[in-house]
């Protein structure tokens, strides 16, 4: 039998989940029996599995979802949605980050954007990309707050963002923006230019949101960064997601 003071020193260097293993080894014969290699190996397995999960927990509650249960796997592609499965199936596997490009999710309100715009977060999250998720409201906000502040908290922030690798824009230009605000996410949008993917959900094509942003220059200037390389996908549907499922359903 494995003597308490190795059990220690395993838990002491925070190898708990090999710990565990090492403990269902000597309760177990068939175990015992097993030359020191094999043994070794599904100890070293146990470990890496529970890093790896502990790693995907952190980077889900990190990315700051509104929810957890969206997933690829039950996206539901009704005739009337319309939807692009081979594209959708693309985006699954995490190219477009890779490669920096951005994805453009339209659609009508309750149609399933942020569903969707989360499932792929989450699918990015399993691929061990820092996501996050965040409401343009919002994120104005926080972002002007810290320009105005004299600490340099807005440089910051602006760092955080340049590192996310997966940042998903939810209610893009629901409503317009000044010119101070427009200026901030072309600001935003330039920084993230070929460092990280964005998701935007949005009710308007591109070709609508120069009369969201105001000033011509600064509106031109953000959908250069932002259209040329991004994938469009359309969510249709003769109901929303809201009439089919109820509210906070599952496409809610």
């Amino acid at each position: 039998m494995t003597n308490d003071e190795t059990q220690r020193k395993l838990r002491k260097m925070r190898l708990t989940a090999m710990s565990d293993a090492l403990e269902v080894q000597e309760s177990n014969a068939e175990y015992r029996s097993m030359n020191f290699d094999d043994r070794f190996k599904l100890l070293v397995d146990a470990a890496y599995a529970s890093l790896q999960s502990n790693k995907l927990n952190r980077l889900i509650k990190s990315a700051n979802f509104r929810t957890n249960e969206p997933c690829v796997a039950d996206i539901n592609y009704l005739p009337d949605r319309k939807l692009d499965r081979g594209l959708i199936q693309r985006l699954a596997t995490g190219t477009y980050i890779q490669e920096h490009h951005n994805v453009i999710l339209m659609g009508a309100s309750g149609n399933g954007k942020t569903w969707l715009a989360t499932a792929l977060g989450i699918e990015a999250c399993h691929q061990f990309h820092k996501v996050k998720y965040v409401r343009l409201p919002e994120l104005i906000d926080d972002l002007i707050v810290a320009k105005h502040e004299a600490n340099g908290d807005f440089h910051k922030i602006i760092e955080r963002y340049k590192k996310i690798e997966l940042l998903i824009i939810d209610e893009w230009l629901l409503t317009p923006v000044n010119d101070e605000q427009s200026q901030t996410i072309l600001e935003l949008i330039e920084y993230r230019s070929q460092r990280g993917s964005t998701i935007f959900c949005t009710q308007f094509a591109p070709e609508g949101w120069h009369s969201k942003l105001g000033n011509p220059q600064i509106a031109d200037a953000i959908l250069d960064r932002i259209v040329h390389d991004s994938y469009k996908l359309l969510i249709q549907g003769d109901k929303s997601m809201r009439e089919r499922y109820g509210i906070g359903g599952e496409f809610a």
